[in-house]
């Protein structure tokens, strides 16, 4: 019997070494390689999606996505840590080379090349780098092509200020009849704001007929003094203000009432300071009635209203509105008052004998709209945004 038992455990301890040794040489096999899939493969890919990166066995540790300028596509690892997707999506016409990681350190590698767009949109912006202007200045930005996609276009704007100063995108059509949109601060806006503006567009599709976007645009601006105007139509008189005190009452004479000649009210801003331009009637549907170079000009509606000097309708400053539509005054006070102004400042038309408020698009028009009607024109549900 104890012959018997010792056979047993000898038999027993046998069987267990050989189990171990069969486990320990299981080990030494080599891993197998890790394994990545991309949703967008091959030499032929459409841009506009985003960048998919899938492990097929264990957990991602990190994933890198670069085109062949050095530009990265940034991203997210999933909280299963199976797969990764890029915040943006590829662009056209572009190689990209996809690096992964696994939590094993093992490595593996991909590209893919997408083709180039078939249509590309573009945008053009209001307000320069570097910029100083006015208080009531939107963010404007005109697009080349239809953007039918303006939720998804939306959500790539951004403007940041240095007081989180609260505004809303709005969608308008503008005067040119192309699509456009503008950020417009709640109220207008505070000197020594600065400002940034993303246009993350790269890679975004504007939907059917527009095309897609193939590179971002951004700019950076500073508000400057708080410089304000309100003509009256009833006095012929324009008041100037900064900083909420009066510097100057200047006479003019504004459009006359009763017809295509009356100025537009409501509120304005100061697009561009033109200087010396000409001014022909008949490019504003007013016949033959003046054609000639205005000096001191500058612009307050695409349709042709401005303020500049009128040295030939000096009986009429202070007095009566006999213009074509615009703002006009002496060549001193306009002189003068082209020199103090910035782009971007509001300009007010109150009292009788206008022809009502120019459209939205028809230069900046939309301080005449209510906060809430002009947040209602955003295609993010029309949510504020501040920044």
């Amino acid at each position: 019997m104890a012959g018997t038992a010792l056979l047993a455990a000898a038999l027993t301890a046998c069987g267990g070494g050989a189990a171990e040794g069969g486990a320990a040489k299981s080990e030494m096999k080599p891993k197998p390689d890790m394994a990545v899939s991309v949703n967008l493969t091959g030499d032929q890919v459409k841009a506009g999606e985003p960048v998919t990166v899938t492990i097929a066995d264990g957990k991602l540790a990190s994933v890198k996505v670069t085109d062949g300028k050095g530009g990265e596509l940034s991203g997210q690892i999933s909280a299963d840590g199976k797969s990764w997707k890029s915040e943006r999506n590829a662009s056209a016409g572009a190689e990209y080379k996809v690096e992964a990681q696994n939590t094993d350190s093992q490595s593996a590698t991909t590209t893919f090349k997408t083709t180039a767009a078939d249509k590309v949109n573009k945008v053009s912006i209001n307000i320069s780098k570097g910029s100083t202007v006015g208080v009531a200045l939107p963010v404007s930005i005109v697009f080349d092509n239809p953007v039918k996609n303006k939720a998804e276009v939306e959500k790539q704007l951004k403007v940041t200020t240095s007081n989180s100063t609260e505004g809303s995108w709005g969608w308008v059509k503008d005067y040119s009849g192309k699509d456009r949109v503008d950020w417009r601060p709640k109220e207008y806006w505070k000197s020594g704001t600065d400002v940034k503006v993303q246009m993350d567009l790269n890679g975004v599709d504007s939907g059917p007929g527009g095309g897609m976007f193939v590179k971002d645009y951004n700019t950076e601006f500073k508000i400057g003094k708080d410089r304000r105007m309100k003509v009256d139509l009833d006095t012929s008189k324009m008041s100037v203000t900064e900083d909420g005190q009066n510097v100057d009452t200047i006479p003019i004479s504004a459009g006359t009432p009763g017809g295509q000649k009356a100025s537009w009210s409501g509120k304005m801003v100061l697009m561009a300071k033109e200087g010396t331009i000409r001014m022909n009637s008949e490019t504003v549907g007013l016949g033959n009635a003046y054609d000639k170079d205005v000096d001191y000009s500058i612009r307050l509606t695409w349709s042709g209203m401005y303020v500049h000097a009128a040295p030939w309708n000096t009986g009429s400053f202070g007095r009566a509105n006999t213009s074509s539509g615009c703002v006009g005054m002496s060549n001193a006070n306009a002189k003068a008052f082209f020199a103090a102004a910035q782009v971007g400042d509001p300009l007010e038309v109150v009292g009788d004998g206008s022809k009502g408020n120019a459209d939205v698009g028809n230069g900046y028009g939309e301080w005449n709209l209510p906060w809430e009607q002009w947040q209602g024109k955003s295609a993010q549900t029309g949510a504020p945004q501040s920044g």
